[in-house]
């Protein structure tokens, strides 16, 4: 099932990842898809945000797509599966007070997240899982500090209930593609848990592989 696109040019799909080998891992699956273009941005929501307005402006896009890996939180997504979100939160913006963090939603600032179609959630999903990758639905959390401690881990959780996972980038990616009218989306292949920093426990290669082989199914799912 691919989306309704009823309309007389390609459908094209711009994909920002934030490192060298998930653009790579990505660009695999895609097989030189002619439909996508996929950037490589940087680190950070700054760095993602700048690299999507950029593309943006110099072309027209249907569909902005924040690909890569992340840190799933226990429970809610395992390492090795992948995580589709249905908001793409801003989760360590806002400020600090006596009685604890408020995000920028909570102090009057401005939106903390962009929800994703449910349409567009729901075509992926099906394809995916039916190419027996393990999905998984729910908010993914932008940071500009990766957690490291079970501390962060449960603030965070109870922060934002039912959090899937976190990443550095989406919802700069996301904000971008609202100024210019586009649609986004942010899929997630995890290689780790989120909570105490522990390397020897991350599975990079694993992940990478996870996130080339929905690439594969996007190139077929998100095109006629």
């Amino acid at each position: 099932m691919n989306f309704p696109i009823n309309q007389d040019r390609d459908y094209h799909i711009l994909v920002v990842t934030s490192v060298s080998a998930e653009k790579d891992a990505v660009l695999r699956g895609l097989n030189a898809s002619s439909s996508f273009d996929v950037v490589t941005a940087g680190v950070g929501s700054a760095a993602a945000a700048a690299a999507t307005a950029a593309a943006l402006s110099r072309t027209r896009y249907d569909l902005v797509v924040s690909a890569g890996i992340g840190g799933g939180f226990e429970g809610q997504a395992e390492v090795g599966s992948l995580v589709i979100a249905n908001e793409i939160i801003a989760a360590d913006l806002g400020a600090e007070t006596e009685t604890g963090f408020q995000t920028i939603q909570d102090i009057g600032m401005g939106p903390d997240r962009v929800v994703v179609d449910e349409g567009k959630i729901e075509i992926v999903k099906r394809a995916l899982r039916s190419s027996g990758l393990v999905i998984n639905i729910g908010p993914v959390l932008t940071l500009s500090t990766v957690t490291g401690t079970a501390q962060t881990a449960e603030r965070l959780a109870r922060q934002v209930p039912g959090a899937a996972a976190e990443a550095m980038e989406g919802f700069g990616a996301a904000t971008a593609a609202e100024m210019f009218g586009v649609d986004s989306m942010e899929i997630r292949a995890i290689s780790n848990v989120v909570g105490p920093r522990d390397r020897s426990a991350w599975r990079i290669n694993e992940a990478l592989e996870t996130l080339e082989a929905a690439s594969s199914i996007l190139s077929e799912v998100l095109i006629e």
